[in-house]
């Protein structure tokens, strides 16, 4: 048996081999962790042991996790979205634990079960992946779509509801009698700690916080932040709660004081790292021998559940108002089980309320069904269009309103993203008369700015067919002013496939991924880290008394350096001559009876024509241009694409040469 350092070893070791096979694939680290814990726990290559002590330390894990969801949850987020929480997401949590009794009946020819282990397991089944389901709709930017809202609702309520399920769970033991007294001290528990939040609790924290803030102290802050979250762990633990509720509890108090972001960047590192001892853990408990013997029931508790749980759902979304294309998505997205079912099904075996060999089959289909879960995800769009007759109406109706905005638009700027940074561009091109279309993907951010005039519509950037109807084809330029490097790298795909050598210019907040989205087509990375550092250069320049006109030239000077494809202005349709014998960007595809076809750029001497090369595109493998290596020997090919800048003159008279 491995000593406690060799056991931590081990963990930390193998959690992180997990987390780097399943961030090489793109999928979920929480994969990588379940899929660790199976492979090393006793049941496998038992590398180590189920023990007590690495069970308190993963309850640690769930422990930050509630803490995090308080943080969450404050009033006024629920008051946003109380229709879809407690509507849609309520509906949800309690029709699945009064259905699974009628469910259960059903498997009394296998296994007994009694009527409050059934709601038991109804309130575990109810739960779906947090974790998971946040991470890749997030990833696909569709946070803020319509199935994403419904999405991100009953996952509030679901997690809510775990709350009242740690307290109703342990009631479920007693006498049918003591059942009615023992919920209804639940909920006075429950009214009494929001009384207790609300009223006295967020005063003194705050009160607390500002104290402990004035000293200035890092390490203070942190261990008075450890103390807050474990002390009141401990205090529901002691009055017979759990440890998950008091950390509820506790990020519910601090979401209410203006230190909720700071402690929450805080917490996260111990939240990751014991949240994965806990995943790890909960794969430790798959016992391959009993899904060897009772693969029939695993199967059926897999693919039952998952039906289940996506058809109710999809109907009830339905019900809500959600059209079925949005149905389908919202169900197929919330269809696998959820780390907090694993939360519910260990309290369910310590309190003997099922058969441990039903127990473990229930925990097999589980984690089967969040395994699946990113495929699911994945290809719900096209599941939804398969069996939504009127998806591709809805789908061609979006397009046609893009379209109709960008039909009569030529050597415009399509606009990825609307929000701040989309808007103030949006602003300076009205005001230099230069054409734009904008898509987003907040129908009410459309709706309003639509309202006030400006040329936006809804739409996904990331998919072929609305670049097209944007006016791809005609565009002059794309900007993508997303803050999430994974989206903004699904649009440059579909841009450089489209429009290969397309002038686009990115967003960013800072320079980390500068290279993968230079190598993915963007024409020019805008960090504002580094552009909030320039500001505040000329501020203190000026300061100092510099003159204005000494600071701009410096100012210039420096990003002309930083900035190598922004010398000067895009040139529009409506620019004045001043802006037209400024420096611009102009790409030039070569022809296969070129002129400069063999040589290279040595050889050409552009730079006697007042231009320099920026960029070279091949094509290679199909339809994919790379961006090459920009060397004097570097020999031009048929269909290679050279990214020119210089003023307009220029820039014509070297189109002339190269072809």
């Amino acid at each position: 048996m491995p000593s406690v350092l060799q056991l931590t070893l081990i963990l930390l070791a193998s959690g992180v081999a997990g987390v780097v096979i399943f961030r090489y694939f793109g999928l979920p680290p929480i994969l990588g962790y379940l899929a660790i814990g199976v492979l090393i726990g006793p049941h496998a290559l038992a590398l180590a042991n189920d023990s007590a002590t690495v069970k308190y330390l993963a309850e640690f894990g769930v422990v930050f996790l509630m803490f995090s969801i308080g943080l969450e949850f404050n009033l006024h987020k629920l008051r946003a979205m109380r229709s879809i929480v407690f509507g849609l997401g309520g509906s949800q949590v309690i029709l699945t634990m009064l259905l699974a009794v009628p469910a259960s009946l059903l498997m009394n020819w296998i296994y007994p079960i009694s009527w409050q282990a059934a709601i038991a397991l109804g309130g575990a089944l109810a739960m779906s992946s947090t974790a998971i389901v946040t991470k890749l709709i997030s990833d696909r930017s569709e946070i803020e779509t319509d199935h994403g809202r419904n999405i991100i609702g009953i996952l509030l309520f679901q997690d809510l509801a775990v709350v009242f399920l740690l307290i109703l769970l342990p009631s479920l033991g007693k006498n049918p009698g003591d059942l009615f007294l023992a919920l209804t001290a639940a909920s006075i528990k429950i009214a009494v700690a929001l009384v207790l939040i609300f009223v006295i609790g967020q005063t003194l924290m705050s009160r607390w916080f500002s104290l402990v803030a004035k000293l200035r102290s890092q390490e203070l802050f942190m261990l008075n932040l450890l103390l807050i979250v474990l002390g009141m762990a401990g205090l529901t633990e002691h009055f017979g709660l759990s440890l998950a509720l008091g950390a509820f509890l506790a990020g519910m108090l601090i979401a209410e004081t203006p230190y909720r972001h700071q402690v929450e960047e805080d917490v996260k590192p111990f939240r990751d790292v014991l949240l994965g001892l806990f995943f790890i853990t909960v794969g430790m408990l798959l016992d391959f021998e009993v899904i060897y013997q009772q693969w029939v029931l695993v199967l059926l508790l897999l693919v039952g559940p998952l039906i289940f749980k996506f058809g109710l759902i999809a109907l009830l979304s339905r019900a809500f108002g959600s059209s079925p294309g949005i149905s389908i998505r919202t169900g197929l997205c919330l269809a696998q089980a959820g780390e907090f079912g694993f939360v519910l099904l260990n309290q369910i075996d310590g309190l003997d309320l099922i058969d441990p060999a039903l127990s473990q089959a229930v925990l097999a289909a589980m984690l089967l069904s969040m395994f699946g879960a990113p495929f699911l995800i994945q290809y719900s769009d096209r599941i939804a269009m398969r069996f939504s007759s009127n998806e591709w109406l809805l789908q061609s109706l979006a397009l046609t309103r893009v379209a109709a905005k960008s039909v009569r638009t030529e050597n415009h700027v399509v606009i990825c993203g609307f929000g701040r940074s989309g808007q103030s561009l949006a602003r300076m091109l009205d005001q230099e008369k230069i054409p734009y279309i904008a898509l987003d993907m907040d129908p009410d951010r459309v709706k309003e700015a639509a309202g006030a005039g400006d040329n936006v519509v809804y739409g996904d950037a990331s998919r072929e067919n609305y670049l097209v109807a944007a006016g791809l084809a005609r565009a002059k330029a794309v900007v993508i002013t997303y803050a999430d490097t994974p989206a903004t790298l699904r649009v440059l795909h579909q841009v450089e496939r489209l429009r290969p050598g397309m002038t686009i210019l990115v967003r960013t907040k800072d320079d980390a991924d500068l290279a993968k989205l230079q190598a993915a087509g963007a024409t020019e990375v805008v960090p504002e880290l580094i552009e909030g550092s320039l500001m505040m250069a000329s501020h203190v320049l000026l300061m100092m008394g510099v003159p204005m006109r000494k600071v701009v030239r410096r100012i210039t000077s420096a990003r002309e350096a930083r900035y190598s494809l922004l010398r000067g202005y895009f040139r529009g349709s409506a620019d004045d001559a001043e802006s037209k014998e400024s420096w611009r960007l102009h790409p030039v595809t070569l022809l296969p009876e070129s002129a400069s076809i063999g040589k290279t750029l040595d050889e050409l001497h552009l730079e006697n024509e007042g231009v320099s090369v920026q960029a070279v595109r091949r094509k290679v493998g199909g339809s994919d241009y790379v961006k090459l290596e920009l060397t004097p020997d570097l020999r031009l090919q048929a269909n290679d694409i050279l990214v020119l800048s210089g003023n307009s003159e220029a820039t014509d008279l070297a189109e002339s040469k190269l072809l």
